[in-house]
């Protein structure tokens, strides 16, 4: 028997749900939210329910929006012929901290993993398709997770794009070795991957 009080082990439990969180972790978080003053525990409490209430999906993309279209997609600077698939809202960050990219997002919802029973139906494939094939898309990059099953949505994008809209290219993020990678650690793959989007200085 738990020698806490009731709402206390419904603190650690919940924090205990959170991805990464183990139940020491949640036990020092809940003691640390037990000794911040009102002032400071309640606007986390507020942030979480204002999150869970007013952030939606995109309508267009699919990305977190507050409303029916996200930031992305209402920026008129963006080129809405340049289409980046990521697997989840979270891939958007990265990509948009490079300053590299000025196209919209597509954002699939997972990968594709028939293992685990998730076809292309369950992930919003069809709609990346719609939305390309309804016109005005030049290019779609693929940037789902170098994983197994990152590669295997790639190669299901690029596959159904070359049937259904073959005159929009389709490509991939290039991987290969991080910038300051000694060579000698490098794993097989990447270096193999990295030998092969080799290019002329």
């Amino acid at each position: 028997m738990s020698s806490l009080s009731p709402p206390v082990n419904r603190l650690i439990t919940e924090l205990s749900r959170l991805p990464g969180v183990g139940q020491r972790t949640a036990q020092r978080l809940a003691f640390h939210i037990l000794r911040l003053p009102p002032e400071e525990a309640l606007p986390l409490a507020e942030a979480i329910r204002e999150v869970k209430e007013k952030v939606g999906q995109c309508e267009v993309c699919f990305n977190l929006a507050v409303g029916p279209r996200c930031r992305i997609c209402e920026d008129e600077r963006r080129d809405p012929s340049l289409i980046c698939v990521v697997e989840e809202p979270s891939d958007i960050l990265p990509i948009e901290r490079t300053n590299e990219f000025n196209g919209r997002y597509h954002v699939l919802g997972g990968a594709l993993s028939p293992i685990d029973g998730v076809d292309p139906e369950d992930i919003r494939i069809p709609e990346l398709l719609e939305r390309v094939a309804a016109g005005g898309v030049r290019e779609v990059v693929v940037a789902t997770n170098s994983t197994t099953t990152g590669e295997a949505t790639a190669l299901y994008i690029a596959e159904q794009m070359r049937e259904r809209s073959p005159n929009v290219a389709v490509t991939r993020l290039a991987s290969g070795l991080p910038v300051g990678a000694d060579l000698e650690y490098a794993d097989e793959i990447t270096l193999g991957r990295a030998l092969r989007a080799r290019r002329e200085l």
